[in-house]
């Protein structure tokens, strides 16, 4: 089976999601620039959010353009990611609605550490049907990146209990290291 059937599907998980996210923001109703000062924790914790739906977006593309075929277990995989995925609208409201207070942090790190470990779940599915030898197995390599992202996450979590702050800057942290562009899957396949 092709990866383009699963590619699509996940294309339109991903941008429900993105859709959700956005209607969970509320306008204020007073229409001064004083009005937005509240909406900050909220706001902050948005975009953090999109950063990382569109990370895995991102990551999520180039994953499947390295593979040649999918198969059951891949399907199931991939639904396992995007199940963690599509709680990132609910815990991205909690915590920024609760101005990040520490369970909805510890909470919103709890899903995206699943969320990393579903997609480490997916690429291995992907590995195991395509191939040791395959041109994603030689994409990923040993993903120190991918490892280091669910690290931190899951120090994060109790951290999330002694200062919320702290495990907060844990997340930014793991964003800001995949906005640089990661282009081992791109070397692989080419352009």
């Amino acid at each position: 089976m092709s990866t383009g059937r699963v590619e699509a599907f996940s294309d339109g998980v991903i941008a429900i999601i993105i859709t959700i996210m956005v209607l969970e923001l509320r306008v204020p109703h007073d229409a001064t620039l004083h009005a937005l000062v509240p909406l900050g924790p909220v706001l902050l914790s948005y975009l953090l959010s999109f950063v990382f739906i569109g990370i895995y977006w991102s990551n999520h593309h180039h994953l499947l353009q390295a593979a040649e075929h999918v198969n059951g277990r891949v399907l199931w995989a991939n639904l396992h990611l995007l199940f963690w995925l599509s709680l990132v609208p609910f815990v991205t409201s909690w915590m920024g609605e609760n101005h990040f207070a520490a369970v909805p942090v510890a909470i919103y790190g709890t899903i995206m550490f699943l969320a990393g470990i579903a997609y480490t779940v997916l690429a291995r599915a992907l590995i195991s049907l395509n191939g040791a030898d395959s041109q994603i197995a030689n994409a990923l390599g040993k993903d120190y990146k991918g490892k280091l992202s669910v690290l931190a996450y899951a120090l994060a979590i109790p951290l999330a209990f002694v200062r919320p702050w702290l495990a907060f800057v844990f997340y930014i942290a793991v964003a800001v290291m995949w906005l640089a562009p990661d282009r081992r899957i791109e070397r692989t396949i080419g352009p």
